[in-house]
């Protein structure tokens, strides 16, 4: 016995051993990777010595003697910090993830190839300015520069993913920059998914319950449109989902995840410093490290500095010493779904308005780890790309005999969007600024512009002319071999949406309606926010004039116009009725509940246990109200519509029907469904959370997932590379903590404003900003996660191109030196 104890002592200690040992060496080989931020290195393709200088936030500032000169740096310092990140939004784009990762991403693969994004982008680069190629070049000799480093001094092949899934990198080349930039416009373009939504439900609902469930912003009158079923015949009722569930390397998101942002600016009447004060928070999905990276460029014009997107050379928002810029996605309509009829006869042909024509045809293989090449027959009609059934749920809007063409403004091969932005990084006023946002193709945003003395907000990107007899203004898919219903180019840039230097001093967006126009100027239908517009006017309103804090006040305010309004509205007949109830009955825990939410001025808190109980009661309240209406299509709808709850609490236009219960005898009353669902909710929060109702807390629901895209989900290592916090704000707060809407955590807040900065040109180094995780990508740096603390807080970081304050306090100092070569 004595000896089988020695041998299993031994044994244990060799095991423990051997797990020291791979520790250690794979934190070795991890830690090759950690770029040392002071040295000097000698690379080809600048002029003179450039100055990276890392602020105690490892916010590089550089200094060049040349335009290109910066660019190469900023290219290196991308490179250094996030070359992981850039490589795989490269080969997101080019559909090459399925070399990496199986057949897990082939799907993925495949909807990137049928758009032929990285192709476009390939044949834009002739498309840029003369300044635009060289400072793309530039950047990418900075990358390749770094590259070479890592391969020379065997620096752990550059990030530690890259010891995981080895692969040779290519040189990185302009167009992977542009391709970059057409990835950005995928991600904030939900109008394809929009527009199957609405086909598959008006096939189950009449128009009136189809303006309920789908409303348009209510501040305008609703136009009549033809149902699906009349417009594109031979589509069945219903047809289960067809599309696979949603995978964290794509690119395509759930459209109630994609795009949004806010952005406000003050005009120096408006303003108590004198001069001009401007706020933006762009939205997107939250992500470990964060999709943005700070820097600050000295270039020729000034220095800028703001919110930048490795791989790309461009600061996205931010400001010089001049000038400040900040973007919204505009919410712009400008995709469209073209049902295209096969020729029965000869599948290779398809119907144009002047017979049939043949498909454009070519066929591109994707490789596969681990299993067999996939070859796809891509097909074009004059319209767009084919989609297949199975992507975007395609499938079941269309007809048999027929297939899908996608018309999008972003698939242009002449694409100068990233000409423009860079005259937007040169301009020093708001003029030229709004003469730099011509050239802008996609994504389509409003961009919020202050100089010194002026305020505006344009917007830039593309719109698409439709006729205005088209079969359905662009809201439902439609067959493309009919002249109406193709696109007529775009509207000169003169038409789009323009505010100048307004009254009231005071201008903004929450991607909102900002113009109301008729079919076919009208923009958009389907606005991206109709709530936190709301709350944003009151802020603004309720100060004659405002400062920075008051900005700062604002983009962090989490009181929910729309949880005051619905709460108040659910509970109009249930607030203090009923008899006393026991402890621990289900009655008691609704008054309870209702106690709590009748004292509530509707502040998404992450310390109290009131916006939890709103949120799973009007979450259980829809469900309860589409269930039997639509169906197993209720899964389409994870996240509430707010016009569309008070449309049926208000009962406008006969709403209130949607109450009754289809399938049962009694007529249910609006109050019932309230009820009923308040219970279906309290019984989730006692499942899920346990204790008093009055103990919970939102924070333990709304949990901020910076999550790894690749590693997030991989034992042990995810909790190494994921962040997680406990956060306020909600789906229609200003600080905007859009949360998932799927189980088993419908409330974790997955898409937020991810970078946050505020301009104040009275005195612009009092300026700051922030991102939400750090600025590297390594996970063993102190700079990974070290700014996310700061961002949950609330709290931001000094945005001062002074380059003094950047030396003082700095991390370390590169040195780019020519080689001579």
């Amino acid at each position: 016995m004595a000896l089988i104890f020695r041998w299993l002592v031994r044994l244990a200690t060799a095991l423990i051993f051997l797990s020291v040992a791979a520790i250690a060496l794979a934190y070795y080989f991890a830690s090759r990777s950690l770029p040392d931020y002071n040295t000097t290195s000698a690379v080809a393709d600048i002029s003179a010595p450039v100055e990276i200088v890392r602020d105690n936030a490892n916010v590089p500032h550089i200094f060049g003697d040349t335009d290109e000169d910066v660019y190469f740096a900023l290219g290196y310092a991308h490179a250094q910090d996030r070359l992981w990140q850039m490589t795989m939004l490269r080969r997101t784009a080019q559909g090459r993830l399925s070399e990496l990762f199986g057949e897990r991403t082939v799907r993925i693969d495949e909807v990137l190839r049928r758009f032929d994004l990285y192709t476009l982008s390939v044949n834009s680069v002739d498309a840029q300015t003369d300044e635009a190629k060289a400072y793309l070049e530039a950047y990418s000799s900075g990358v390749n520069a770094w590259l070479a480093e890592v391969n020379k001094g065997a620096l752990g092949r550059g990030a530690p993913e890259m010891w995981l899934f080895n692969h040779a990198i290519a040189p990185w080349q302009p167009a992977d920059s542009i391709a970059v930039l057409k990835l950005m416009a995928l991600d904030l373009t939900s109008g394809l998914e929009d527009e199957v939504l609405r086909a598959r439900t008006s096939l189950l609902l009449d128009n009136d319950r189809l303006r309920d469930i789908l409303p348009d912003d209510p501040t305008s009158g609703i136009a009549a449109l033809p149902e699906y079923a009349s417009l594109v015949p031979g589509v069945a009722p219903y047809t289960p989902n067809m599309r696979l569930a949603h995978d964290p390397l794509s690119p395509v998101k759930p459209a109630p995840l994609r795009g949004a942002s806010n952005a406000w600016a003050a005009s120096a009447s408006r303003s108590t410093t004198g001069s001009t004060l401007l706020a933006n928070d762009p939205h997107l999905g939250l992500t470990a490290p964060s999709i943005w990276y700070l820097a600050r460029l000295e270039l020729e014009t000034g220095g800028v500095i703001g919110g930048t997107i490795p791989g790309m050379p461009l600061v996205l928002s931010g400001r010089s010493d001049a000038l400040g810029w900040g973007v919204t996605t505009a919410k712009v309509d400008d995709v469209d779904i073209m049902v295209e009829e096969v020729n029965p006869d000869n599948p290779e042909e398809y119907r144009s308005p002047n017979g049939w024509v043949p498909f454009r045809t070519r066929d591109s293989i994707v490789n596969v780890k681990d299993g067999a090449a996939v070859t796809l027959r891509l097909r074009w009609t004059a319209n767009g790309p084919v989609m297949p059934r199975g992507q975007y749920d395609l499938g079941t809007i269309t007809p048999p005999g027929h297939v899908t063409a996608i018309s999008w403004t972003a698939l242009s091969d002449r694409d100068t969007t990233m000409s423009a932005a860079f005259d937007l990084n040169h301009a020093r006023s708001v003029e030229e600024a709004i003469t730099a946002g011509e050239d802008f193709i996609a994504p389509a945003q409003n961009l919020t512009l202050a100089d010194r003395n002026r305020i505006s907000m344009k917007t830039v990107g593309a719109i698409p002319a439709r006729d205005v007899g088209h079969q359905s203004q662009g809201r439902l898919p439609a067959f493309g071999y009919l002249p109406e219903n193709r696109w007529q180019g775009r509207f000169p840039y003169s038409d789009n949406p323009e505010f100048l230097d307004p009254p009231g001093g005071i201008l903004g967006n929450t991607n909102n309606k900002t113009v109301d126009r008729p079919f076919p100027r009208h923009i958009t239908h389907k606005w991206g926010d109709t709530q936190r517009v709301n709350r944003w006017r009151r802020l603004m309103q309720a100060r004659e004039v405002h400062t920075r804090d008051s900005f700062i006040e604002a983009q962090l305010d989490t009181v929910s116009f729309t949880a005051r309004t619905l709460s108040t509205l659910m509970g109009a007949d249930l607030w203090f009725t009923g008899d006393a109830a026991p402890d621990g009955t289900p009655e008691r825990q609704r008054q309870i509940a209702l106690n709590l939410l009748s004292a509530w001025n509707g502040e998404m808190n992450e310390h109290l246990p009131e916006p939890l109980i709103y949120a799973a009661w009007v979450r259980a309240f829809q469900q309860r109200l589409i269930r039997d209406e639509l169906g197993p299509l209720a899964e389409e709808f994870t996240h509430i519509e707010p016009v569309f709850i008070e449309r049926v609490l208000r009962d406008i236009n006969g709403a209130s029907i949607w109450c009754d219960v289809i399938q049962s005898a009694p007529v249910e009353s609006c109050t019932d469904i309230a009820r009923q669902s308040l219970d279906d909710a309290l019984l989730w929060i006692t499942e899920n959370y346990g204790g008093a109702v009055e103990a919970v807390r939102w924070g333990d629901a709304h949990v901020a997932t910076h999550d790894h895209p690749v590693l997030g989900n991989t034992p042990i290592l995810e909790w190494v590379v994921n962040i997680r916090q406990s956060t306020s704000g909600g789906d229609h707060t200003l600080q905007r903590a859009k949360t998932s809407g799927v189980d088993p955590h419908p409330f974790y807040n997955v898409h937020a404003g991810a970078y946050r900065g505020v301009y104040d040109f009275a005195d612009p180094d009092s300026s700051v900003f922030i991102t939400s995780t750090g600025q590297s990508g390594h996970p063993l740096s102190r700079h990974y996660d070290n700014l996310g603390e700061l961002w949950r807080r609330g709290e931001y970081i000094p945005m001062s191109l002074d380059p003094d304050l950047a030396r003082a306090a700095a991390v370390g100092v590169t040195v780019l030196t020519p080689s001579g070569e």
